[in-house]
């Protein structure tokens, strides 16, 4: 593959990415009124998990476990915590506000990746990252923040757990030689054992079986559990962790639009001008990796 093929090929992915996460916020916020949230994070990242070993036994890909304590510390950070946070956040929280402050996560990342990896922002990335955060003020509206003031201290929290949980694959890859579809599988399996802990150390009530929570699960597991994870490691591995932070601020954009639709969170003016600057950083930050792999020396 190409220098500027890898880019456009992760860029779609984020795409597809935005779609499916995005509105997913909508499903898990409509499916705590037949599951506790808990019990249904622990359901759906481990029917997530054998989906994934499944696949890769049909496709003969390799098993074995590499690294055993970084792929559980990765699947505690980005299945378990961020899981259960996100959907706990969810409970009193709005499905598109919830959305939003879960993605200040990119706001976290570049300088975790920064001290860590050392990817510094240069360059255009400045300017995108300014844009950006004017935008999620404007859609966050801190002067006037609606809904739980603990829901939305669970979902900046998801935030951060994500962050440290990219910057956690992205060091891992660096220092050994994943297969890619391999390492998110036994995350998450690490990331399901965890939140089964916390969902049988919870009480809870009964799950009410009705066909809105069959579908949600089924969702959840094969397409927002199983196939987004596998795609976001695909593109923390083809773009710097940075620019594919701050280009998945498309995701909480569907969700806010869809809990709009949906669930009728009409998003007022000021949130309208906060989504137009976060597509105008997306468009600048995309333009701009695009540009960076077109002028790198071929490998």
């Amino acid at each position: 593959m190409s220098a500027s093929g890898s880019p456009r090929l992760a860029l779609f992915a984020l795409a597809l990415l935005s779609l499916i996460w995005g509105y997913n916020w909508v499903v898990m916020k409509q499916v705590i009124q037949y599951v506790d949230p808990f019990d249904f994070s622990a359901i759906r990242t481990v029917l997530g998990a054998a989906t994934l070993f499944v696949v890769l036994v049909a496709l003969r890909r390799p098993l074995r476990l590499q690294q055993a304590r970084e792929v559980a510390l990765l699947g505690v950070l980005q299945t378990g915590a961020f899981t259960a946070l996100i959907q706990w956040a969810l409970v009193a929280g709005g499905a598109g506000k919830t959305a939003v402050l879960v993605y200040t996560m990119p706001f976290w990342v570049v300088p975790m990746a920064w001290f860590v990896l050392g990817e510094r922002v240069r360059g255009m990335q400045w300017v995108a990252n300014a844009i950006a955060a004017c935008g999620l003020v404007l859609v966050l509206e801190p002067w006037a923040m609606g809904g739980s003031a603990f829901s939305n201290l669970l979902a900046v929290a998801g935030g951060v757990t994500w962050a440290a949980a990219s910057v956690q694959a992205k060091r891992m890859r660096r220092a050994h030689d994943f297969d890619l579809l391999s390492l998110t599988a036994w995350q998450m399996l690490f990331g399901a054992i965890a939140l089964c802990v916390l969902a049988l150390l919870h009480p809870s009530r009964p799950i009410d079986p009705t066909p809105y929570f069959w579908g949600a699960l089924v969702f959840n597991a094969v397409l927002a559990t199983g196939l987004a994870w596998l795609l976001w490691l695909f593109v923390l591995q083809r773009l710097s962790t940075g620019v594919a932070g701050l280009s998945a601020l498309g995701i909480p954009m569907v969700g806010a639009l869809a809990g709009w639709i949906e669930l009728g969170e009409r998003p007022t003016p000021v949130e309208f001008a906060g989504m137009a600057l976060i597509v105008g950083a997306l468009a600048l930050v995309s333009l701009w990796s695009l540009r960076q792999a077109r002028s790198a020396p071929p490998r």
